[in-house]
C-alpha cells in the first residue's frame, strides 16, 4: 500500500497468544505495507498502547490468557483510545455486532486475508 512520502506508516497491534497464528497475521498485514506491533495477551497489549500513540488498529483474538479476553480488551480500547479501530477474531465462537464496541468488526477464523486487508483499507489508515 503506497503511503505519502511524509505520512507515517499506520501501525496495527496484533494481539494473539498462538505464535503460529500471530506470525501468519503479521505476515499478511506487514506484506500490505503496515507496521505491525505484536502482543501475546491483552495485558501486554494495554502496556503497548500506554507507551505508543501511533497504533491505529487493534486486531485481537478473543480467547487469551491473562486478566481479560480479547472482547474485554476491545471494549477497554474503545473506552480509553476511541480513535483506534478494532478488529476481533475467534475460531471458537461467533460474535454478534451488538457485542462488539461501536465500530468494531468481527472476523471468524480461519479469516480471509483479503477481507482483513479490505477492512484496513476501508478505514483509510
Amino acid at each position: 500500500m503506497p503511503w505519502a512520502n511524509n505520512t507515517k506508516i499506520p501501525a496495527v497491534l496484533i494481539v494473539e497468544d498462538e505464535p503460529l497464528i500471530r506470525t501468519g497475521a503479521v505476515y499478511i498485514i506487514e506484506d500490505a505495507g503496515f507496521e505491525v506491533v505484536e502482543a501475546a495477551s491483552a495485558d501486554e497489549a494495554i502496556r503497548i498502547l500506554e507507551r505508543r500513540s501511533d497504533i491505529r488498529v487493534v486486531f485481537t483474538d478473543i480467547h487469551m490468557p491473562g486478566s481479560m479476553d480479547g472482547l474485554k480488551l476491545a471494549h477497554a480500547v474503545r473506552n480509553r483510545w476511541p480513535p483506534i479501530k478494532i478488529m476481533v477474531t475467534s475460531g471458537r465462537e461467533l460474535i454478534a455486532e451488538q457485542d462488539l464496541p461501536e465500530g468494531g468488526r468481527f472476523f471468524a477464523k480461519p479469516y480471509n486475508p483479503i477481507e482483513i486487508l479490505a477492512a484496513l483499507r476501508e478505514w483509510a489508515l
